[in-house]
């Protein structure tokens, strides 16, 4: 891609430098390593209005979440690409109207990406079963070239095998990964994916995020935003 993005939350390596102690024995239970996914730092805010065409503010001026409010809610984007069966899968047919957590990374990622579904897979445990079937945890590889659904069904077993609800993987070829990431409305991931948004955005029954997480944000913001948005739902 020529040229730098003019909009980017991309992973740093001083974003993961502390660790909780629950999630690193979790991820060492699951034979993860843990280490920066890239060196570049923050720049700026992903845009909004999916076009790449400039910034928009990510932190709105109200505060009625643990996680970061949306100054404006990011739609429920259209994409579709192929789950872990090898089957297509249409992200808005099926996850429309439901709570939704969507994040690209990729499994290499020795840092932001592993802690990340810990972080999810850990607030899920904390709360209420009927809570949890409600929701649906989405991951999009930012690393077609090596996450092939097999890779990604074996990666995400590590964090949901004793959830009621599985997580679910989503890859494809480079155009469709990348039309998916701008649909949503973050930054293309760089250098063939291992420099990617660490934005966790929460869709509610609306069809719209107004809610998103970082990697400054903990399972406990998680859990409490799930608690609104699926409760609301």
């Amino acid at each position: 891609m020529a040229g730098d993005p003019t909009y980017r939350v991309l992973v740093s390596s001083a974003v993961r430098g502390r660790l909780r102690p629950a999630l690193a024995a979790l991820l060492l239970a699951s034979g993860v390593a843990l280490s920066a996914c890239g060196t570049s730092t923050a720049e700026s805010e992903p845009a909004h209005d999916h076009t790449g065409s400039g910034p928009a503010a990510v932190e709105g001026a109200d505060d009625d979440y643990a996680g970061l409010d949306l100054a404006e809610p990011y739609r429920r984007p259209s994409f579709t690409l192929t789950d872990t069966s090898g089957a297509a899968f249409d992200f808005k047919a099926a996850t429309s109207g439901r709570p939704t957590l969507l994040f690209f990374g990729y499994t290499n990622c020795p840092d932001v990406c592993p802690t990340t579904m810990a972080d999810i897979a850990v607030a899920l445990r904390g709360l209420d079963a009927a809570l949890v079937e409600q929701l649906q945890v989405v991951f999009v590889t930012t690393d077609p070239a090596t996450d092939t659904p097999a890779v990604l069904g074996e990666y995400l077993a590590r964090f949901d095998a004793d959830l009621p609800q599985r997580f679910i993987g989503l890859t494809g070829d480079q155009e469709s990964i990348d039309q998916a990431q701008l649909s949503t409305g973050v930054p293309l991931a760089e250098e063939q994916g291992r420099l990617h948004s660490s934005l966790l955005l929460l869709y509610g029954a609306d069809d719209e995020a107004h809610v998103a997480f970082d990697a400054g944000n903990t399972s406990r913001d998680i859990a409490a935003d799930l608690r609104l948005v699926a409760g609301a739902a």
